[in-house]
């Protein structure tokens, strides 16, 4: 008598991701009439204080940068982006801010709280089929070594877009989204092989952008309300509306996808902050 067949292990349906800096998104509204009772005198040396910090900020070093975008419409008046190694950094930088004489004059008009996050949906595929046929089994001891070998490989390949400066553009679109989890259409029931097509032809659109936009994309799953970021930057602003819309017509994006809030700002170097807030 034959025994039966005792039926493989399912290979793990979570692709593999790197995660690099830690990301906050501070919109603040202004005090305009408690700054503009200020003294001339008084509101120079609040400027003062508060350029010489952003100054120090906003230069990069070792994966740690802040920016300042003046954001168009109601939503905010300026948008604070902090890039940090660690959420104990991404934290004081929060709280450096708060304490400089200008955060009197900011009320918090919203935040976001992300990693940066790189999806490996191509190389997911590929790793977990060749353990497979070596034989080995997923979630095991040995599974999960050669899972980390290949990760730690991948986090030295890939360090420039995991701890990446913020890009000098002029333009900054901000937006936080969803993969659709409905009755009818659920992306994570979809198939590893079907989601990992899918991202490619996703990935495609973006790539043909590569020139005229750059992107930052941040995980927030566990995080904040939403379960991604996405920082785009660009030297003219169409260029986001262009490359969204035409994003609109892939299937990742027409049947699974859900977008929050846009915001749209220009960057505000430390030196022209007084410039913006003149009265």
């Amino acid at each position: 008598m034959t025994p039966e067949a005792i039926p493989e292990t399912p290979l793990p349906v979570v692709p593999l991701t790197l995660e690099g800096a830690a990301v906050l998104h501070q919109m603040m509204r202004f005090r305009w009439r408690a700054w503009r009772a200020l003294s001339d005198e008084a509101r120079a040396a609040v400027l003062q204080e508060a350029s010489a910090a952003l100054a120090a900020m906003e230069l990069p070093s070792d994966g740690c940068q802040s920016a300042v975008f003046s954001v168009l419409g109601h939503k905010a008046d300026l948008l604070f982006l902090h890039l940090r190694r660690s959420f104990d950094e991404l934290n004081q930088a929060e709280l450096a801010l708060a304490r400089l004489r200008l955060g009197d004059y900011l009320i918090p008009a919203g935040s976001y709280v992300s990693v940066i996050e790189l999806g490996l949906y191509e190389s997911t595929a590929k790793v977990y089929a060749g353990l497979r046929a070596q034989g080995i089994e997923p979630d095991s001891a040995a599974w999960r070594l050669e899972i980390e070998e290949v990760l730690a490989r991948q986090r030295q390949a890939m360090a420039p877009r995991l701890w990446p400066e913020i890009p000098p553009a002029k333009y900054i679109c901000f937006y936080p989204m969803d993969r659709r989890r409905g009755e009818s259409k659920n992306w994570y029931t979809e198939s590893m092989e079907r989601r990992q097509r899918m991202m490619h032809e996703h990935g495609l659109v973006g790539r043909r952008w590569a020139g005229e936009v750059r992107q930052i994309i941040t995980g927030s799953i566990g995080l904040d309300d939403w379960e991604w970021g996405v920082d785009l930057f660009a030297e003219d602003p169409l260029v986001f509306k262009k490359l969204i819309y035409e994003m609109r017509f892939d299937e990742v994006s027409a049947v699974y996808a859900l977008f929050g809030p846009f915001q749209v700002g220009l960057r505000v170097p430390a030196a022209s902050l007084g410039a913006i807030l003149s009265v």
